[in-house]
């Protein structure tokens, strides 16, 4: 399987790190429970804690490097519950100026599955996509992995189903058009006919088929919405931070029209970057 995206995370790379759950967590009034009786439209499942700046959202595929052994508990977990987790990401937050612990709040939610598991002589390669974002309401458990009962989140938006969908189309159009130019900026060597950004579009245009509550399942427009907050070819670190902005920006949104408008300036921003630079490129080569 190709590899589309590799994450360094501090929880993976830090063998001796406790969870950053030493101090508050900052959710409402959220409690470990060892039991609990779940709705039809609520999940228990393993939960990934991973750095603010390494939000994930639905559409995006990504590869982990697991190799603790509570992250590999967590994946055989995960394994046997229909191969479902939930990416999430902390934000630090400040209590007070006399607090002694870390306090974070749970933030970015985003129900994943796992599309392929490559065993190494040391962890694994996990291979995971995200679905859609979650809420999550309840802990049950904190060692030797994160557990929790999370909810669907869903848009609503008022705008019309012909008006969204002429906000789709737009959004495709830009997205091969982004495509197109991305594979000319990259070397012969590494020349590929998908980009992440391509990848994800294809996802979302698909129906997912997941063993769960369809209601886990974001429709349509609100998956292509999300689709475009893709790495590109020759990215600077700045854009790079950029991108997790509006990542973050997408995530906190309810609206699908926005989100898809949102969408629509980010892929001609990054067009007009990579015109740019396929200007500058064919300037050297003569």
């Amino acid at each position: 399987m190709e590899s589309l995206s590799c994450v360094s995370c501090p929880f993976f790379v830090t063998h001796h790190q406790p969870y950053p759950f030493a101090g508050q967590l900052s959710t409402t009034r959220t409690r470990l429970r060892s039991a609990l009786k779940v709705n039809a439209t609520s999940l228990v499942v393993p939960l990934l804690p991973f750095n603010i700046n390494e939000v994930l959202v639905p559409s995006e595929s990504k590869i982990l490097h697991l190799y603790e052994a509570r992250y590999l508990a967590l994946l055989e977990e995960a394994l046997v519950r229909m191969k479902l987790f939930v990416y999430f990401v902390l934000d630090p937050i400040s209590i007070s100026e006399y607090a002694t612990e870390a306090s974070f709040a749970a933030k970015c939610g985003c129900l994943v599955l796992i599309e392929n598991v490559e065993r190494l002589d040391v962890g694994a390669l996990v291979s995971i996509r995200g679905v859609g974002r979650v809420k999550i309401v309840n802990f049950f458990q904190a060692d030797p992995f994160l557990k929790g009962e999370v909810i669907p989140m869903q848009d609503t938006t008022s705008a019309s189903p012909s008006d969204v969908s002429s906000k789709v189309l737009s959004v495709k159009e830009a997205v091969y058009s982004l495509n197109s130019l991305e594979i000319k900026l990259k070397a012969p060597k590494e020349a590929v006919m998908q980009t992440y950004v391509l990848n994800s579009l294809q996802w979302a245009e698909k129906q997912p088929s997941l063993d769960c509550d369809e209601a886990f399942i974001p429709s349509l427009p609100e998956r292509v919405s999300f689709a475009a907050f893709q790495p590109v070819s020759g990215s600077t670190q700045s854009e790079l931070v950029k991108l997790q902005q509006e990542k973050l920006k997408a995530m906190d949104l309810r609206d699908t029209k926005q989100r898809l408008n949102n969408s629509l300036e980010f892929v001609k921003g990054s067009i007009s970057m990579l015109a740019a630079k396929l200007a500058i490129q064919a300037l050297e080569m003569q």
